[in-house]
């Protein structure tokens, strides 16, 4: 019996070691803990949702304790709702929250928990149908997460379409079925129910009103009919206005006491008469219908605002991922920083100039030294130590503020001897340019005090950008481009591109039918060939006067007051309103065109610059050497923002910046924005091919407009029109003028005016002639023409078998 006993002991304590069950006071704890977690969820999610934007940039530097989260459940909130939401199964992951409340009220309470188990199956079934269906709908990633938008993507693949509308209605069928016990037959069963009854209470309430009114016949038949008859006299009064004349005519009758038949030829005419009212009446609601707000609000309760981007509905912008994270923010060197502040010092000290106070802000490339001389210095005097400072600190590009606009200092930039790469990606990801209510936003980069600058190109209007080779040019026109593809849909903004480089704007073909604009029959929507830039330029001038034109029709002052009237469906687009996108002109070497086209290209683009800021036409100029001659005072006059990089001399600096600076920049971004009086100096966004090739890789390969936006079709002013043809009308002097321009080989209308002494109008004649009988060529802008004759012995060859 020992034996036995010992046998049972060891099976008890073996079962104890290996059970997994929990006792009363173990599923208090765990289910009060589920509950609180399932509601934190819940919080952390709902907060989520109105501050994801924010917390984007707080995800990437979790470990900072500096950085605070929106979120309501502060970094653990933002983190783990991106995990459900936007990583995971977007508003459906809400289902999560409530299983894991849910799952903690059953182990608080001690309910059984069979049911729980069909919870949780059924509550993740649906949580991966709307996550999917959410996502096949829309393309906004909190509303169907990642995991509905790549399960959609998968599905549409491989099913298309139709085949995935169908396998979500059929899951949808399934649940119905299956969880919800619901057939065919039982919802008809319900509907003819419902509709029994209802007829059951109309024909209950139907017999009642007839037994009432049998109720009421005990008066005399006549009088019954008599006040009949005076009830359907009165009807009418009360419901029209008009009638009150004959209500007048009634009351008068009665006042006379006539008899009942003298009475009765009243409703007769009162019969007839409101039938022609009521004519009159429905004509009211006809003319109100007319007015074009009443119109409006009729068609945008009915179809809604008129959304431009509905056409591509599914297009994605590009994710920060696409952008390479060059890490690591800025690193202060105290060494660094304490050598520079005493070499300041000594060397203001050494010129008798006394500092109270000074004080240092480090920058991705430049630190700034902000010193308060002391009283009765002039400033002058330390602006003209720029050279000694410099000496003395042994750095390039030493630059001298004085004073500081909006401090009582005085600045002294001195750069860093380990500069910081300010990445594309840690300028878009920041909450600056994710919230940044512009039209138009642009991120350049970063100020001294690391802080991102980010400013709006509809309110410059214009921009130009000047710098040596190599100082960062092309860089800052694709962070432009960049921080615009990441900022607007391709119904909002067009860009026209010239490149006469051919290589620098290459990469933006693939864009084509996304964002860019192009003349009718043309093959390459990036103009690199100079001559077509002069088409496209007064092409874009014809579309301006165009746009001027719709927008006088519209009532209206700018761009953005046409489209919002647009959208909310107060212009007709039969009378050619159309919704209007941003135009964005970006050249990226004006000189080369200035140098070969002159005066054909500086015309259309100062038009554009003084008119086309209301119609939302905006250009981007960028070029090496701002000379005089390039940058006219009139193009000068109409870009009031200016980007400098590094030039080469004070001349230059002066010329785009109308001061100096420009000149002591450290090259490799470094540069100088104004808009206005105020200066800044930023590190400019830099952004390498390779990531540039991957965001319009990642656009183009979406679904795309038939063609890329056409611009107005522009016929070039040539010369040659072909119409002197005949020989009997050509000039007295063509044969001479023939002959000097074979023996000059020199096509140009001012020779002739030198050599034969004439006006301009005849020479310019004489020149059209030539060109019609093949001895020069076409006109080529402020070139001379091409000879195609090479002597006159071919010329005299030429002309003899012309026939007479």
């Amino acid at each position: 019996m020992a034996k036995k006993k010992t046998r049972t002991k060891k099976t008890t304590k073996n079962k104890r070691k290996f059970s997994l069950a929990l006792n009363r006071h173990q599923k208090v704890v765990l289910g009060s803990f589920l509950m609180l977690f399932g509601i934190a969820l819940t919080v952390a999610f709902i907060s989520f949702l109105f501050n994801w934007k924010a917390d984007q940039s707080t995800l990437q530097e979790f470990g900072d304790r500096s950085i605070e989260a929106k979120n309501w459940l502060s970094k653990f909130g933002a983190l783990i709702s991106d995990f459900f939401i936007y990583q995971g199964f977007g508003i459906a992951s809400f289902s999560i929250a409530s299983l894991v409340t849910l799952s903690g009220i059953y182990l608080f309470f001690g309910m059984p928990g069979k049911k729980l188990a069909s919870y949780w199956f059924w509550g993740i079934l649906v949580m991966i149908w709307l996550s999917i269906t959410l996502g096949f709908f829309t393309n906004h990633a909190i509303l169907g997460g990642t995991v509905g938008f790549e399960m959609n993507d998968f599905l549409q693949d491989y099913l298309g379409f139709f085949g995935t509308v169908l396998l979500l209605f059929f899951l949808f069928i399934a649940y119905v079925a299956l969880r919800l016990k619901l057939t065919p037959e039982m919802i008809g069963s319900f509907v003819k129910t419902k509709k029994d009854n209802i007829n059951a209470e109309f024909k209950a309430a139907k017999e009642a009103s007839a037994s009432k009114m049998t109720a009421n016949e005990t008066d005399e038949e006549q009088e019954w009919k008599e006040q009949t008859a005076i009830t359907e006299e009165e009807k009418p009064k009360d419901e029209s206005a008009p009638e009150i004349s004959f209500e007048n005519n009634l009351s008068e009758v009665n006042k006379n006491n006539e008899t009942a038949h003298t009475v009765k030829p009243a409703p007769k005419e009162k019969q007839e008469e409101p039938e022609e009212l009521a004519m009159e009446v429905e004509t009211a609601p006809e003319e109100e219908e007319v007015d074009e707000d009443k119109l409006s609000k009729k068609l945008v309760s009915d179809f809604g605002e008129f959304d431009p981007t509905l056409e591509l509905g599914n297009y994605k912008f590009p994710t920060l991922e696409l952008l390479q994270d060059y890490g690591g923010g800025i690193t202060i060197n105290q060494k660094e920083l304490e050598e520079n502040k005493n070499k300041i010092v000594d060397t203001l000290k050494n010129y008798k100039i006394e500092i109270a106070q000074i004080k240092a802000t480090v920058g991705p490339t430049v630190t700034l030294y902000e010193i308060v001389p002391e009283a009765g210095i002039r400033i002058s005097k330390i602006k003209n130590l720029e050279d000694d400072i410099a000496l003395s600190l042994a750095a390039l590009g030493i630059r001298i503020i004085a004073p500081i606009p909006g401090k009582g200092t005085i600045g002294i930039e001195v750069p860093n001897k380990n500069s910081t790469i300010v990445s594309m990606r840690s300028v878009i990801a920041s909450p600056k340019f994710q919230n940044a209510e512009m039209e138009l936003p642009m991120a350049l980069g970063k100020t001294i005090s690391n802080e991102t600058f980010v400013v709006d190109l509809a309110k410059m209007p214009h921009m130009l950008m000047a710098g040596a080779t190599g100082q960062g040019k092309s860089v800052g026109l694709n962070a432009i481009l960049t921080s615009l593809l990441y900022s607007k849909h391709p119904a909002e903004v067009k860009f026209v591109l010239v490149d006469p480089k051919k290589v620098e704007l290459t990469l933006f073909n693939k864009i084509e039918r996304h964002y860019l604009a192009k003349l009718p029959d043309t093959d390459d929507a990036i103009i690199t060939d100079n001559a077509k830039v002069i088409n496209t330029l007064n092409s874009l001038c014809i579309e301006m006067d165009d746009r001027y034109e719709l927008l006088k029709d519209a009532m209206v002052r700018n761009i953005k007051e046409y489209n919002v009237k647009f959208k909310n469906r107060k212009l007709n687009p039969e009378n050619g309103h159309k919704f209007l996108p941003y135009i964005i002109l970006v050249v990226d070497e004006f000189a080369d065109l200035i140098m070969t086209a002159g005066k054909e290209v500086e015309a259309p683009i100062a038009r554009l610059a003084q008119l086309a800021r209301a119609i939302g036409i905006h250009l981007i100029i960028a070029t090496q050497r701002p000379s005089v001659n390039v940058i006219t005072g009139i193009i000068k006059a109409n870009f009031p923002a200016r980007i400098a990089f590094r030039v080469t001399s004070k001349i230059d600096s002066r010329t785009i910046l109308d001061g100096p600076g420009a000149d002591q920049l450290i090259g490799r971004g470094d540069m100088l924005f104004t808009q206005g009086s105020s200066m800044k100096r930023l590190q400019c966004a830099f952004v390498d091919t390779p990531e540039v090739d991957k965001i319009t890789e990642f656009i183009g390969s979406q679904k795309a407009y038939p063609d890329a936006h056409q611009l107005p079709a522009y016929e070039g002013e040539e010369s040659g029109t072909g119409l002197d043809i005949d020989v009997s009308e050509r000039d007295k002097l063509f044969r001479e003028a023939a002959e000097v321009i074979v023996t000059a080989q020199q096509g140009s209308a001012s020779l002739l005016q030198r050599k034969l002494k004439l006006g301009y109008n005849r020479a310019g004649r004489i020149i059209d002639q030539l060109e019609a009988a093949g001895i020069v060529g076409q006109f080529e802008g402020s070139k001379a023409r091409q000879v195609l004759v090479p002597d006159l012995l071919a010329l005299d060859q030429l002309l003899n078998e012309e026939p007479k």
